[in-house]
């Protein structure tokens, strides 16, 4: 059985500003839930006004679930709703989530992490929730719950005893952040890095930097921030931080030992690296799960977290191991034949130049058997704005520096990187991810190391899951005739 989350009373308090009608306080829910299809019986449902339906529509639905109330708008009509239904009318739905959101924060006495950067925050957010549930209870926000619903959805989540809280920041324009950071208000800023994602919505880098920093403008008195020594704007991100008096590790992953942490050695292999660290003037060594040089940058930016939260160290360096790639991030598919599987990398969740570089990176780590090869499958990066044709075509020297052998390419930029590439490693170009995957199951071959990325936009989770469907069934038939 879950744990009380809200008490009807509670929740009334935190929204009275809010309540356009009197409601009942007696009640509880144990959690909270904005879609009918993620709903457990005792959860509070939000409808929420959506672009193709409103979470009105759904409200009978979420009570026949074993909804205990439902937040809903001032016009929502209760005609034949059970009577004993627990509504719960607002002035503004989602208003009133940032709230019962504040309220969480209001009454928790968590260690409050928030973590925010071009690429990594995800990642980065799952180990260190892992690192510090060795430590004590501790409650992060699901998938990518970063922006201005899912913030204060995972924030009002947040249980009264939890000792950690794990949050994660999103944005595409300036102060967005700011908002976000205001609601959560942890003791402690992760900035993985600042790289060129979103940039069509700035004017300059700089400015795309200024946006991220304003993380460090929601930080509690006497906080702390952990910044990466390695980035080009460490320096404008101290200043700030020094500004607010807060304390500061930077990380480093090159090995700067002028930075508070930095690693002193890493050997990357196919499927995890081994790491020694300097942490102060620790040495620490551990594994890291799952490969790639960019995840020994988050694990480094984890470890320095649990430091300024008063985590255990070691055993947050222990839990590095279990690390094993997310879902569009990196996880791994065995299929085909056991005596000579295919590999599939999952990364098909975002990109941008710098993911797709450190995508590309590992792709190249892994070894190459019998007549299997390298093979990239790369979708649009989308909000680059006016150099997006250069920024596509320059992968070609990802593509050279980890020796892959086939690039299949699939949308209207990336075809300027089709066009850059040289014979010997250019495949097939498609329009639209339909084509990519008909391409790609004609293509693939026994012990090839297949890796699939692109934004959103072009829909290269869709080949990643047609490519598992197409192999698993190609197996089955052949075992079926055995």
């Amino acid at each position: 059985m879950r744990d009380v989350l809200w008490r009807g009373q509670d929740v009334v308090t935190a929204l009275q500003a809010h309540l356009t009608a009197a409601v009942s306080h007696d009640w509880h829910a144990q959690g909270i839930a904005i879609d009918t299809r993620d709903l457990l019986a005792g959860d509070i449902f939000v409808a929420l006004p959506g672009e193709k339906a409103h979470g009105h529509d759904y409200v009978a639905q979420a009570f026949d679930n074993g909804a205990a109330a439902a937040l809903v708008g001032a016009d929502f009509d209760k005609t034949g709703l059970d009577k004993r239904a627990v509504l719960l009318p607002v002035d503004d739905v989602l208003a009133a989530l940032g709230s019962l959101a504040c309220a969480a924060r209001k009454r928790s006495a968590a260690q409050i992490i928030a973590i925010t950067g071009s690429v990594g925050k995800t990642g980065t957010k799952a180990s260190l929730a892992n690192a510090l549930a060795k430590s004590g209870k501790t409650h992060a926000a699901e998938r990518s719950f970063n922006n201005h619903i899912g913030v204060p959805l995972s924030l009002a989540r947040l249980p009264q005893d939890a000792a950690y809280g794990v949050f994660e920041l999103g944005m595409n324009h300036a102060g967005e952040i700011a908002a976000l950071v205001n609601m959560v208000r942890p003791h402690c800023a992760i900035i993985t890095t600042i790289a060129a994602a979103h940039i069509e919505n700035f004017d300059s880098m700089d400015a795309l930097a200024a946006a991220k920093a304003e993380i460090l403008t929601g930080i509690e008195a006497g906080g702390s921030a952990v910044l990466p020594f390695d980035n080009g704007y460490f320096d404008m991100l101290r200043q700030q931080a020094e500004a607010r008096a807060l304390k500061i590790i930077g990380f480093s992953t090159e090995g700067h030992e002028a930075a508070d942490n930095y690693v002193s050695r890493a050997k990357l292999h196919s499927a995890c690296s081994c790491v020694t660290a300097m942490l102060g003037s620790q040495a620490v060594t551990y594994k890291v799960g799952a490969p790639g040089i960019h995840l020994v940058a988050n694990s480094l930016a984890v470890l320095s977290a649990v430091q300024l939260v008063g985590g255990d160290l070691a055993l947050a360096a222990l839990s590095l191991a279990e690390y094993d790639g997310l879902a569009g991030r990196g996880a791994r598919y065995r299929l085909g034949a056991d005596d000579a599987p295919i590999t599939l990398i999952d990364e098909s969740y975002n990109a941008n130049p710098t993911s797709m570089a450190a995508a590309m990176a590992t792709l190249g780590l892994a070894p190459r058997k019998g007549r299997g090869r390298r093979i990239a499958v790369l979708g649009d990066m989308a909000e680059l704005g006016d150099d997006a044709a250069h920024l596509h075509a320059a992968l070609a020297d990802n593509t050279e520096s980890a020796d892959i052998d086939l690039v299949i390419t699939c949308g209207a930029l990336m075809k300027n990187l089709h066009d850059a590439l040289p014979p010997g490693r250019m495949g097939a170009h498609a329009d639209n991810h339909q084509t990519a995957l008909s391409i790609l199951r004609n293509e693939v071959q026994d012990n090839d190391v297949v890796m699939v990325k692109g934004s959103n936009a072009s829909r290269m989770g869709l080949v990643v899951d047609g490519l598992v469907d197409f192999l698993t069934d190609t197996r089955q038939e052949k075992e079926a005739r055995r």
